[in-house]
């Protein structure tokens, strides 16, 4: 199968489903011309908004190219259903298949309280009820013997009470099935003879690992939401295919690739991140652009504001991940999923998130956001409350008249009206409280940042920050002031980021395969053979999302025998042989002593999990708009009043249209410089740089 981004001359759409805005990017290869459209999220029907854009984005190009505008060859996709179906517990009714003595897995966990002095904690509940779990009498020990077999009779009499539950899909996850697959097989297949068409998750098949407790609710998690994933994707297809025939969908994976729509539609759990971390991608392949090695990735939409950061320009993959927490900065509070996510943090708000006055008299913002219905006051469509975006609208960092390019205008007085009553309730003047509330973000957001990157053993003050969502130019700025980083970046199209990460990113597949050996007693004739068959599994999956070209390595988590931490190293792939031992040991003993400052004499390292990840090729793309606009437009549109916080007033500032400023133009702040869908705000002390390919760079001179 080819792939369509390789072809010359080739339409591609990446669109984003966020929880205020869809955004969609057309692009023209190899050209690298964009065009871009964004429109309201549809909650109640996420693929009305999806068709929307991509019809807004097909005549935007018809508009430019005429008659050369080629057809749509692919369309990427990311989508945050999955996550809003965990969050909200409105997946399917779901049963879990476990071994006996194991039903109360998901209840018990790991003991372990998230707060221990919340005398009131309240633990995430599990996803399926006690009621709808069913025991099996089976089992294996921990290298994968059958210490007691799956009869039929058993599996009769599980499928019989399955069908009498009348559940919709079955999780399956047994004792050690990560080292023999066997019996879960057996329940598989039983299934599709008893009750046909039902969804099955198989925890062998998602999160081949140790760690009972989390792959038991990665599985859970992902039949919980399957049903649904697989049904919207099926619809979404069926809309493209009115649009246009014959046009392949790939969905974003949470670990910065694509895969197939078909391959996404059965294990959807791996969706659950795709739209933050094609936002670091983009972030990349801007610092990639700009000979930029440390980055902060920061990406700001309507519901939260989250954080990567990147070294050597690759972005860290983690294999752990929590959702659906119930107090959101709390780990340990949320569902543990064993999947591969580009390792980002959630760092605050989004420009919808809601301001309040808490019982003590003190100013909040989030997390509960407007979303994109009703959404901010100033939208006008019957929001009551005050976000941050009506503060931002408030201090003169968004053009009421000019919101997404001017298609969409802002209600000044609706958003004065509710800083009002807030601003009441504190004491304060609606100008105060406004910014009140964009300082609070910000300085919420810097803190977070600030830690992780500490967390991470490097100085923000190395760094430099790519901004991107629809509120991150706006925010970016300062933030980076209070973190005293010297350089921010704003790619093109920074408002649609997340589209732009999805149209850079290749194809990948991740597996894993737990089977802990010390590393001096490894069976490596076993681990060549299950690599293998992990590639050829990979491989065909690849194939169907059109990769070419692709790169494989080996991963291994591993630690010193008795300990509790892996630290996970990282090889070429190779035929593995007693030899691959000594290339994993020399590469673990670099990371433990980058890690820890020494490394264990005597101890004995030991493999506990086995990783093989499979990516096509990733290139750096050039983006440039695709429509004529540069010579249509006035480089300065004019000045507007913004807050500026230093003098505590409101001041001028010049207003440019980004796209129109020549290319290594220097501006000086205060300035605001605006496209269809960013504002990037610079209040003072510090140079704007339009660079060649349009990316906005802004040193900043002096920190405060």
């Amino acid at each position: 199968m080819k792939n369509p981004s390789a072809e010359p001359n080739t339409l591609r759409v990446a669109v984003d489903i966020g929880g205020t805005f869809t955004d969609g990017v057309a692009t023209l290869s190899p050209a690298g011309r964009i065009w871009v459209g964004k429109t309201p999220t549809t909650p109640s029907d996420p693929g009305e908004a999806v068709s929307t854009v991509i019809l807004n984005l097909l005549q935007q190009v018809a508009h430019s190219l005429g008659a050369d505008a080629p057809r749509l060859a692919e369309v990427v996709h990311g989508t945050t259903l999955i996550t809003n179906t965990l969050i909200e517990r409105k997946g399917s009714r779901t049963a879990l298949v476990t071994t006996n003595g194991q039903r109360d897995m998901l209840d018990i966990g790991r003991e372990w309280r998230y707060d221990i002095y919340d005398l009131d904690i309240v633990m995430p509940t599990p996803l399926v009820t006690p009621a709808d779990r069913v025991e099996i009498d089976e089992r294996l020990d921990a290298r994968g013997a059958v210490v007691k077999a799956l009869g039929a009779d058993e599996l009769a009499r599980m499928s019989a009470e399955l069908k009498a539950m009348g559940v919709e899909s079955v999780a399956v996850s047994l004792l050690h099935s990560y080292v023999n697959d066997t019996h879960e097989r057996q329940v598989r297949d039983e299934l599709a003879r008893a009750l046909p068409g039902i969804a099955v998750s198989l925890s062998s098949e998602l999160a081949r690992e140790i760690k009972e407790f989390e792959r038991t609710s990665t599985t859970a998690a992902n039949a919980y939401v399957k049903p649904i994933v697989a049904a919207y994707l099926q619809e979404l297809e069926t809309r493209l295919e009115k649009i246009e025939p014959d046009v392949p969908l790939r969905v974003m994976v949470s670990s910065g690739g694509f895969t197939s729509a078909k391959s996404a539609a059965q294990t959807p759990i791996l969706l659950l991140e795709s739209g933050p971390a094609a936002g670091v991608l983009s972030a990349l392949n801007t610092a990639r652009q700009n000979n930029v090695q440390q980055v902060l990735a920061f990406d700001m939409g309507g519901t939260t504001a989250k954080a990567c950061v990147a070294v050597g320009g690759e972005a860290p993959v983690a294999h752990f991940f929590e959702c659906a927490r119930v107090e959101r900065f709390k780990r340990g509070s949320g569902l543990p999923i064993l999947i591969p996510s580009i390792e980002l943090i959630e760092i605050g708000a989004g420009g919808g998130s809601i301001a309040f006055c808490n019982r003590l008299g003190l100013l909040n913002v989030g997390p509960e956001s407007s979303g994109s219905v009703p959404g901010p006051a100033c939208y006008g469509n019957g929001g009551q409350q005050p976000t941050v975006t009506d503060a931002d609208l408030l201090l003169g960092y968004l053009s009421a008249d000019n919101f997404l390019g001017g298609e969409m205008t802002l209600d000044v007085k609706l958003a004065e009206k509710a800083m009002g009553r807030l601003a009441e309730k504190l004491g304060v003047s609606v100008t105060d409280a406004a910014w009140g509330i964009y300082n609070m973000v910000n300085e919420n957001m810097s803190s977070a940042a600030r830690i992780h990157i500490a967390e991470n053993g490097h100085d923000p003050r190395d760094f430099s920050m790519v901004g991107t969502g629809g509120a991150g130019p706006v925010h970016a700025v300062e933030v980076a002031r209070k973190l005293r980083i010297p350089r921010v970046l704003i790619p093109i199209a920074a408002g649609a980021g997340s589209c732009l990460g999805m149209l850079a990113a290749p194809a990948r597949v991740d597996r894993a395969w737990s089977n802990p050996q010390l590393l001096a007693d490894t069976d490596w004739p076993q681990v060549a053979a299950a690599l293998e068959q992990l590639k050829r599994e990979a491989q065909a999956e690849l194939e169907t999302a059109g990769a070419s070209d692709v790169e494989w390595r080996i991963g291994a988590e591993m630690r010193y025998y008795g300990q509790g931490a892996e630290v996970p190293v990282s090889i070429p792939f190779e035929a593995v042989s007693a030899s691959t031992g000594a290339t994993i040991l020399a590469s673990f003993e670099e990371q433990y002593q980058k890690l820890y400052g020494r490394t264990v004499p005597g101890a004995r390292p030991q493999v506990m999990t086995w990783r093989l990840t499979g990516r096509a090729e990733s290139r750096g793309h050039h983006f440039a708009w695709g429509d004529d606009r540069v010579k249509t437009s006035a480089a300065l549109r004019g000045s507007r009043n913004i807050y500026l916080p230093l003098k505590k007033e409101y001041g001028p500032a010049n207003v440019y249209d980004r796209y129109c400023v020549q290319p290594g133009q220097v501006l000086q702040g205060p300035l605001i410089l605006e496209e269809r869908e960013s504002t990037i705000v610079v209040p003072v002390k510090s140079e704007v740089t339009i660079l060649p390919d349009l990316t906005v760079s802004v040193l900043i001179k002096e920190f405060d």
